[in-house]
Formats: structure tokens, C-alpha cells, sequence
């Protein structure tokens, strides 16, 4: 019994840090895809050269993808930081008061519904075994001995930044410069449909809303790109 409950525990913090890095990568995907569009299609709008283009689309990749793995690195560090100093604070506070803890755990069970014999009884086994981890789950909502990590995230973020990014460019400095804005729009419209599908199966949200909203956003992002791009490139002429 006592095996099979160690198992499902680490199955749970096997599948916590997939969905950590799966969730990061699928945000970072669709922020290169939106961004980087929007930076080709500015340009295009600009020039019907491909050179200054694909300059604009691959500087957009670097420092998009550095950016993105940097931001969600300082990100996931800050909330481990916090969750460490949490947990830090209740070790303290459980070597300094134990009886005062036992009590907060108690009442945390008795306002969840649970009766009050229930809930000392439920505080008191957890306490014995381990009361960091009890109090951390209950109180907290962490975990004590898992924490989410910056480098997975922030390679996830970068790889999947990187691959986005690699969409809009392709569309748009490939050979059939006469249909490049359609290919363009079209295959972002396809992938962020995508990107917005499984981030809300991850999120455990509901598609449909996750894939209009990917859509409208990637079309106004290209959309008042190219106008701007447009209006630049006139007066620029």
C-alpha cells in the first residue's frame, strides 16, 4: 500500500514538472509566432525586399528567444526563492512553536468544512510524520520537496521561442514572394490555433477561447504592422 501511494507521489511530481516546462514552452512558441510575424509583416510592409526582411525576422529571433529565456528564468527563480523563504520561515516557526502550529493546522483542516475532533486528529498524524511538508501543503500550498525549475523553463522558453519565431520567417521570405503576407497569415493563424489548443488542454481550460483569442491577436498584431509598415515605407519614399 505504502508503495503504491510513493508511486503515485512521484508521478505527481513527474507530471508537476513536465507541465512546468510543457507550459512554458507552449507560451514561449506563441510569443515567437505573434511577435516575430509582427515584426516581418511591419517590414514587408515597408519593402518588397527580401534581404531587410529575413535581417528583421532573424534579429527578432535572437533576441527574442534570449529574452524570453532570461524573463522566465528571473520569473520561475523569484517564485522558488519565495517558496524556499517560506519554508524556511515555517521550519522556524515550527521549531519555536510547535503547539501554536498544531493549532493553525487544525483550524486550517476545521475551516474546510472537517469537524474539529476530525481535524486535530487529521494535524496531529500529519504533524508526526512530517510537519514541514503538512504545513507546507495546508498552509502554503507548496510543495517541500519539489520546486519548479528556472533552467527548464528557461530552455523550454528559449527553444520554443526560437521555433516559433522560425515559422513567421520561413513564410515570409520564401520563394513565392508574390503570395508571402498570405502564406504568412495563414500559416501563423494555423499554428497559434494550435499553440492556444494545447495550452488550454494544459491549463485544463477550454479550447475554443484560447484559439480565438490566439487568432484575433496574431491578425491585429500582423495587421496594424503592416500598416504602419505601409505608411513608413511611403514616406519613407
Amino acid at each position: 500500500m505504502t508503495t503504491s501511494v510513493d508511486t503515485r507521489a512521484e508521478e505527481r511530481k513527474a507530471l508537476a514538472r513536465r507541465l512546468n516546462w510543457l507550459r512554458a514552452g507552449v507560451l514561449g512558441a506563441n510569443d515567437g509566432i505573434v511577435s516575430t510575424a509582427g515584426i516581418v509583416m511591419g517590414v514587408a510592409g515597408a519593402t518588397v525586399e527580401s534581404g531587410p526582411i529575413l535581417i528583421a525576422g532573424v534579429a527578432a529571433l535572437v533576441a527574442g528567444s534570449i529574452s524570453m529565456a532570461g524573463g522566465e528564468y528571473a520569473s520561475v527563480s523569484a517564485q522558488r526563492d519565495s517558496e524556499i523563504a517560506a519554508l524556511a520561515k515555517e521550519r522556524k516557526e515550527l521549531k519555536e512553536n510547535p503547539e501554536g502550529e498544531l493549532l493553525e493546522l487544525t483550524e486550517y483542516y476545521r475551516n474546510r468544512g472537517i469537524s474539529e475532533a476530525l481535524s486535530i486528529q487529521i494535524a496531529k498524524e500529519l504533524s508526526a510524520t512530517d510537519p514541514v511538508r503538512a504545513h507546507a501543503e495546508g498552509e502554503l500550498g507548496i510543495s517541500s520537496d519539489e520546486h519548479v525549475s528556472p533552467r527548464a523553463a528557461a530552455v523550454a522558453s528559449f527553444i520554443a521561442f526560437a521555433l516559433g519565431s522560425m515559422l513567421p520567417i520561413v513564410a515570409i521570405a520564401g520563394p513565392w514572394v508574390d503570395y508571402r503576407e498570405i502564406a504568412t497569415v495563414a500559416s501563423v493563424v494555423v499554428a497559434l490555433a494550435l499553440t492556444g489548443f494545447f495550452g488550454a488542454k494544459i491549463g485544463k481550460a477550454k479550447p475554443f477561447r484560447a484559439v480565438v483569442r490566439n487568432v484575433v491577436v496574431s491578425l491585429l498584431t500582423m495587421g496594424i504592422a503592416f500598416a504602419i509598415g505601409s505608411v513608413l515605407g511611403v514616406a519613407v519614399a
